[in-house]
């Protein structure tokens, strides 16, 4: 009965992380336009960037473990809280950029009070499946930042409007299914555990993993154009909002498959 009550309040929990994936004008260069050129301890770089990511990632694991050990319906009250939090502090941050030292964080900390509500229910139906996708998603991570090291995944304008548009009918499709959810109408299949809703969730993270490259390309392109010391917080901020939606579709994709057994 627990579990039932949490997902009555949260339809889709990836729908949040989702809209502002495609919302994030982070997947463009044309961001650095607006900026003069600086140089030396002033100008991003990617040590910088990697270093406030793993400071945001911090800022997001304390929160989520903590909620992660409450019951399961303070859980969903703190996730519910989080995401609204979140997405308040993340469209600021959109939008005033050079606030994003501040307004990361602590998006970051609201994102963590929503994984950890969303990881506990999770946890409650299928025992062990939060540590798994901890896994798989670090996993995508490392194996990703491999690959475009190496320059097996040319970042060129036709791959960023792929995925991009990928995204974008994504995010509808989800935004679809929660606005009918109120209806009592659910798009066939995609949502349930057989083999339509397993191939999806397949895409979906496919999709999401592909955004970790254009975060990669960004944070790059941002050294190279001598962008203002700030955009190293918004550039972590743009790979965490990546992580968290890739993380989600992981644990989705796990739930259909223990479910189909």
């Amino acid at each position: 009965m627990r579990g039932v009550s949490f997902d009555k309040k949260i339809k889709n929990p990836s729908l949040y992380s989702l809209i502002m994936r495609t919302a994030n004008p982070t997947l463009s260069e044309k961001v650095f336009t607006g900026f003069a050129r600086v140089h030396g301890h002033e100008a991003m770089s990617i040590d910088g960037t990697v270093n406030k990511t793993a400071i945001l990632l911090f800022l997001v694991i304390l929160p989520a473990f903590w909620v992660f050990t409450l019951p399961l319906e303070y859980a969903g009250l703190f996730s519910i809280g989080g995401a609204i939090g979140g997405l308040v502090f993340a469209l600021i941050t959109i939008f005033k950029k050079e606030w994003a030292m501040y307004t990361a964080p602590a998006y970051a900390v609201l994102e963590g009070l929503f994984m950890g509500g969303i990881s506990a229910y999770f946890e409650s139906m299928y025992p062990g499946i939060v540590w798994q996708a901890v896994l798989i998603t670090f996993g995508i991570l490392a194996g990703l930042l491999l690959v475009y090291k190496s320059g097996w995944i040319p970042v060129t304008e036709n791959f960023r409007l792929g995925v991009f548009a990928a995204t974008a009918g994504i995010a509808l499709i989800y935004l679809a299914s929660f606005i009918l959810s109120f209806f009592g109408i659910a798009i066939p299949m995609i949502h349930e555990g057989g083999l339509v809703g397993i191939l999806f969730s397949v895409f979906v993270i496919i999709v999401a993993s592909l955004n970790l490259v254009l975060d990669f390309d960004f944070i790059e392109k941002g050294a190279e154009h001598g962008a203002p010391k700030f955009m190293e917080w918004y550039a972590a901020f743009g790979l965490l909002i990546t992580l968290v939606w890739l993380y989600v579709e992981v644990l989705r994709l796990l739930s259909k498959m223990r479910s189909s057994k």
